[in-house]
């Protein structure tokens, strides 16, 4: 049996290992990126089944981040 996937996208070291650490804990596959952009690329090929996004990141914000994964149809479906 697999384990879900969590994507966290967080620019914050301290909480991004924080939720990771929790989440992992719980039992969850957890990917963590720093950034909008790596947080869109990471979706798009992993396809996680939940994304935990920060709404203030360098670059993309998080709204931004949003927009594009439900633009995409690969993407639309996965909550966030």
């Amino acid at each position: 049996m697999s384990k879900e996937h969590i994507l966290v996208v967080e620019d914050e070291e301290d909480i991004q290992e924080l939720i990771e650490y929790n989440l992992a804990r719980e039992g969850y596959q957890v990917t963590c990126v720093g950034s909008g952009e790596d947080g869109i690329k990471v979706a798009r090929a992993q396809l996680p089944d939940l994304v935990v996004l920060d709404l203030m990141l360098p670059g993309r914000d998080g709204l931004e981040v949003c927009k594009a994964l439900r633009a995409d149809d690969r993407t639309a479906k996965i909550p966030i």
